[in-house]
């Protein structure tokens, strides 16, 4: 999707919120209508949510305005997780609520930036908004993990992401959810997550281990062992059920629960 239909979209659904919400005019317009593109609105939103009494605003906008400017696949990728949201969530009725609203969204978009520093090696700044993200919307992601486009973070509160995890394109995860260690291991120790994944909220994914794409792990599942591609693991320990499906981004129907009908309880 291009961009720019993004950003005129946007600026109409905020002026037409305006003229039906005039007690959130001057909000809209200082968010969203006073700026010149999505990049520097995104920037300007997440300057005001994660500023604080010692880290001021106007430092924080120059620092994301200052990464979107120099590189372009963050302004990319924060279109594609916008779009991730409003084609999965059916809570979501406008892009304006997710740039303003849906702190997942948010929270997501600001790792991008502290991964950006991380990469260049500017390691504290890269940590001190890791710290700011887990304060503000209740996600901690390691500024050293790597996450692909097509992201969504639905609620978001409780995501746990480790510093050597890796999760690909349109995944889909929902609130509660763990990518962690098994406190065992230095080095490469965190989960990797294929494709077209969904992760059902509460589920907790430990150690080095694989994720097929286009995989479904049920809510409330612990995850030590690999999973294969286009399949559904439920349960604690996760085991699989109901084989292997025909090739799909269940991440897109954002479908959490089937197969649990058809899991057996080890008692």
């Amino acid at each position: 999707m291009n961009k720019d239909f993004v950003w005129q979209t946007l600026c109409k659904e905020a002026r037409e919120e305006a003229q039906y919400e005039p007690a959130l005019a001057s909000y809209l317009f200082s968010t969203i209508l006073s700026h010149r593109s999505l990049e520097d609105a995104l920037a300007f939103v997440l300057a005001n949510k994660l500023a604080s009494n010692v880290l001021l605003d106007s430092q924080l906008l120059e620092m994301f305005s200052a990464q979107y400017r120099r590189d372009g696949m963050l302004v990319k990728r924060a279109q594609a997780d916008m779009q991730a949201v409003m084609d999965r969530d059916p809570a979501c009725e406008e892009y304006t609520q997710i740039l303003l609203f849906f702190k997942g969204f948010q929270a997501v978009q600001a790792y991008r930036v502290a991964n950006a520093l991380w990469l260049d090696d500017r390691k504290p700044l890269a940590l001190l908004l890791q710290s700011r993200i887990s304060e503000i919307f209740h996600v901690d992601i390691h500024p050293g993990a790597t996450i692909g486009e097509g992201v969504m973070l639905d609620h978001a509160t409780g995501v746990v992401i480790g510093e050597t995890a890796v999760v690909g394109d349109n995944v889909s995860i929902l609130h509660g959810v763990t990518l962690g260690g098994t406190g065992v291991k230095d080095g490469d120790r965190h989960p990797k997550i294929g494709d077209g994944v969904v992760i059902g909220a509460g589920v907790t994914i430990l150690g080095n281990i694989r994720v097929g794409a286009n995989s479904k792990i049920g809510a409330g599942s612990v995850v030590l062992k690999e999973i294969p591609e286009n399949c559904t693991a439920v349960g604690i320990p996760a085991r699989l059920v109901g084989g292997p499906k025909p090739s799909a981004e269940p991440s897109l129907d954002m479908d959490q629960v089937s197969g649990l009908a058809d899991y057996v309880y080890n008692i």
